[in-house]
C-alpha cells in the first residue's frame, strides 16, 4: 500500500487548495480512504473520509461546507478541495486508508491502518 499526497503550500485566509492523493497496490474499489491532519500540539483529526464502495462521505464538523472530498478511481486518486481556509487548518495533512474497512464514518472515527508522508498546509496572512 502506497499513498502519495501532494498540493500542500502557503495560502492566505479564505483562499483554497487542492490536495491530492494517488494510491498504488491496491484499488479504490471498496475501501474507505481520507485525509487526517495534525497541528503542533494538537491531537490528530479525522478531517474527511469516503468510500470507495458506495462514496459516502464524512467531514468533522470544524470543515463541513469548506472543504470537499471526491474519489476519481480511474486514476485510483482521491482529492480534497479546501475553500475557505483559515488559519486554524495549518496542519500536515495525510492521506491514509484501512484495507478492511468500507465505512467512511469508521475510517474517520476509529483511525486508518496504512499511512502516506504528509503535505503541509499553512494557512497565513
Amino acid at each position: 500500500v502506497q499513498l502519495q499526497a501532494s498540493g500542500g503550500g502557503l495560502v492566505h485566509p479564505g483562499g483554497s487548495l487542492r490536495l491530492s492523493c494517488a494510491a498504488s497496490g491496491f484499488t479504490l474499489d471498496r475501501p474507505a480512504i481520507g485525509w487526517f491532519r495534525q497541528a503542533p500540539g494538537k491531537e490528530r483529526e479525522g478531517v474527511s473520509c469516503i468510500s470507495s464502495l458506495n462514496e459516502i462521505t464524512h467531514y468533522s464538523d470544524s470543515v463541513k461546507d469548506r472543504f470537499t472530498i471526491s474519489i476519481d478511481k480511474a486514476k485510483n486518486t482521491v482529492y480534497l478541495q479546501m475553500n475557505n481556509l483559515r488559519p486554524e487548518d495549518t496542519a500536515v495533512y495525510y492521506c491514509a486508508t484501512d484495507l478492511g474497512h468500507s465505512s467512511s464514518y469508521a475510517l474517520c472515527q476509529r483511525g486508518p491502518t496504512d499511512w502516506g508522508q504528509g503535505t503541509q498546509v499553512t494557512v497565513s496572512s
